[in-house]
């Protein structure tokens, strides 16, 4: 596939680990820096070391659900500057509008292509 965007730290964080995995595969591919979480507290140590530009973050995960961690992350340096997009099968306004209110930048429904993952990185 090569190269497709500007090198980017991206987290890719899902409690179905198939689909982070393959996210994190696609990303990778174009070029991005990945690492996968397979939960919201998982999410947390990685962001602290892996410092990412950007965040795909999953709503529906047992523990720690998306809303919670988008709220830790974004109290933390390594949250507070990335970009969190909620990359999940919530696609109602009520959902959406949550997702604004604590934090998250944009929001893909799945099964999100790989364009709109691509232009989610920018």
């Amino acid at each position: 596939m090569g190269q497709l965007l500007t090198p980017r730290r991206v987290l890719i964080v899902d409690d179905n680990c198939d689909a982070a995995d393959m996210v994190g595969a696609l990303l990778e591919a174009c070029g991005c820096a990945i690492m996968v979480a397979y939960g919201g507290q998982q999410a947390l140590a990685i962001a602290d070391e892996f410092r990412p530009d950007v965040i795909f973050l999953d709503i529906n995960m047992p523990g720690m659900d998306g809303y919670q961690a988008a709220t830790a992350l974004r109290q933390r340096a390594s949250g507070s500057t990335a970009r969190i997009v909620a990359l999940t099968a919530m696609n109602d306004a009520a959902s959406r509008a949550t997702m604004a209110a604590v934090g998250f930048d944009g929001h893909l429904a799945k099964p999100a292509s790989l364009e709109s993952l691509i232009g989610a990185t920018r």
